[in-house]
């Protein structure tokens, strides 16, 4: 279960880094559009108990309440190809008392080439009802500690591939 410690410092990205196989793409040997929300997802679920010691099932079954993907929005700059190892970023970029947008981004591996983004837009409901619901409890202390609160309200995803493209041309 998450426990903050005011004390420590929270990463607020996690980064993993694979290679896209040969399974997932397509006869370009390109990823499978669909395959990018693979790769994604388990990277994230792989690195948020590393960093934060929380397994994310243990927040579900304490409160009765999951976050449920009610939008995606996905942009592809450049493809990753196959047998190409590439980093995966994922963070959580805003929340409100019952609403999570978390950005994932994939790059090639120096860090150099914005390959993909994805915005996750998700619900908190609970379990029983499938009601939107508050965030509570040591929910709330996970998002305070580990989201970035970036004011989305004026930006596109269009816009958010330009800013990351910038980015890492700067370093």
């Amino acid at each position: 279960m998450f426990e903050y410690n005011q004390e420590k410092h929270y990463p607020k990205e996690t980064e993993s880094r694979v290679v896209i196989r040969f399974q997932d793409c397509d006869p370009l040997q390109h990823l499978n559009n669909a395959k990018y929300f693979d790769y994604f997802f388990n990277a994230r679920e792989d690195q948020v108990p590393k960093l934060y010691g929380v397994e994310v099932i243990d927040l579900i079954r304490k409160y009765k309440a999951a976050w449920v993907v009610y939008n995606h929005n996905i942009s592809y700059v450049k493809p990753a190809m196959v047998g190409e190892w590439v980093r995966i970023m994922s963070r959580i970029i805003w929340h409100n008392h019952n609403t999570i947008v978390v950005e994932y981004y994939m790059t090639d591996d120096s860090k150099t080439q914005l390959k993909t983004v994805l915005w996750s837009t998700m619900r908190y409901v609970t379990l029983a009802e499938g009601k939107s619901t508050d965030h509570q409890g040591a929910v709330v202390d996970f998002l305070k500690a580990t989201s970035l609160d970036m004011d989305i309200s004026d930006i596109s995803i269009k816009d958010r591939v330009k800013q990351l493209s910038l980015e890492l041309k700067k370093v």
